[in-house]
């Protein structure tokens, strides 16, 4: 239906002899403004479809309706004679496999494979793990190329100010406590004033709108570098461990985490930290709980970069046996039982079936971490040529995606974000 707009006499004389495309004028094309007009207005009616399409010339300068009857006549030059591309000398000459289904039709281009791709991965996928040390000085961490303990004050600001640059907006933190504050019940996990607290309130003043993950565990903070406190026959104490770590949660909430992550592996800390920060007004604090942690080798790296490893034995009391498929199930229920926002599988990709398993057994948020001795494996097989460090890094990260991962702790998180936002080769 035709419309009125309303134009100056100066602005109508203009807009007859061209649009806003420099071409000779229609009324759909006017660009009219909309303020500033002193001068008495007048209507212009705006032309209808059928006046717009007759004044629409091709490059030609022939009508569409002209155009049209070409095509009804026939009159285009004959097509060219398909020519099927050469297969090499000593192809045998084969009758086509009677196929109705060939999966490699929708493969056969960037475009289509593209279009049906059916996992994708962004830089709100992933979150970057960092270390953080009383210092000012950063300080390389030698398992780990590309990693330091970053002085919580200068470094750490200056990484997470180039993370978000490439999209990455989630963090977690890991602190190297000095020797000196440690202790058997790790009453320094607790401290308001402690590296962690201190840091999550400096992070939030600075990048208020990213999202802060906490570490709960006892063993950065223990003299013994378990995760929980140790009877003196080397039993881990579990329901008086629970007690500290409570305390801990209620602690980085307060400093502002958005949300804390028990890493422990001890039974009933779930419930019991959500009804620890739920008690202090915490409600909107979220739990992201290792659910199906592992007894695993793939941690060496980490615990050399806080230098948190048990003073003697194993973890293998409270962590999970890598053998065990079904377990796993057993901690999913207990988790969501008890409050568990986010479920997390550790490690990741020598565990994509456990990822999996609880991806198909629960509306929760799925959380995996790539664990320091991934990394560390593809940056030494990078280093040594042995394959494409970038290009192993991201399908690695693609398939913790496929398997049901919502979101990855990793250490290439900036490396990855800066391949997806196309300023890496990988990305072309």
């Amino acid at each position: 239906m035709a419309s009125t707009v309303p134009f100056s006499p100066a602005k109508v004389q203009m807009l007859k002899a061209t649009n806003c495309h420099g071409h000779a004028a229609f009324g759909s094309c006017f660009a009219v403004p909309r303020t500033g007009l002193k001068q008495r207005s007048l209507a212009v009616r705006v032309s209808s479809e059928q006046e717009a399409a007759a004044a629409v010339r091709a490059p030609s300068g022939r009508s569409i309706e002209e155009c049209e009857a070409d095509a009804v006549a026939g009159r285009f030059p004959a097509p060219a004679a398909f020519v099927r591309p050469k297969a090499p000398d000593g192809t045998p000459e084969i009758r086509p496999l009677d196929m109705a289904k060939r999966p490699r039709r929708n493969r056969r281009s960037p475009a289509l494979r593209a279009a049906f791709q059916e996992t994708t991965i962004s830089p709100a996928n992933l979150v970057l793990p960092l270390f953080i040390h009383e210092g000012e000085e950063d300080a390389p961490i030698g398992a780990m190329p590309g990693c330091f303990r970053l002085g919580w004050q200068h470094g750490l600001l200056d990484e997470v100010y180039k993370a978000r640059d490439v999209g990455v907006n989630s963090f977690v933190l890991f602190p190297k406590v000095p020797d000196a504050l440690k202790s058997p019940t790790g009453v320094e996990a607790y401290n308001d004033n402690g590296l962690v607290p201190r840091t999550i309130r400096l992070l939030k003043d600075k990048f208020p709108d990213i999202i802060v993950y906490t570490d709960v565990a006892l063993d950065p903070y223990s003299s013994d570098g378990h995760d929980g406190i140790v009877r003196e026959d080397g039993v881990i104490l579990n329901d008086e461990t629970v007690y500290q770590l409570c305390k801990q949660a209620v602690s980085q909430a307060r400093a502002g985490a958005d949300v804390v992550s028990p890493s422990d592996m001890m039974d009933g800390r779930v419930g019991a930290i959500r009804s620890a920060l739920d008690a202090e007004g915490f409600n909107d604090v979220s739990i992201m709980s290792y659910t199906a942690k592992y007894a695993s080798s793939f941690y060496g790296p980490f615990r050399e970069a806080l230098d948190s490893n048990p003073r003697f034995g194993d973890k293998k009391t409270y962590q999970m046996n890598p053998a065990n498929y079904r377990e796993a199930l057993l901690e999913t229920a207990a988790d969501e039982a008890e409050g568990a926002d986010i479920l997390l599988v550790k490690p990741g990709l020598p565990y994509l079936d456990i990822i999996r398993l609880l991806r198909d057994n629960s509306a929760l948020p799925i959380a995996a971490y790539q664990v320091s001795g991934e990394y560390s494996m593809i940056k030494a097989g990078g280093a040594l040529n042995m394959i494409d460090e970038e290009k192993v890094m991201m399908e690695s990260l693609m398939c913790l995606r496929r398997a049901g991962a919502d979101v990855i702790l990793t250490y290439f998180a900036r490396q990855a974000a800066v391949v997806l936002c196309g300023m890496g080769s990988a990305a072309k």
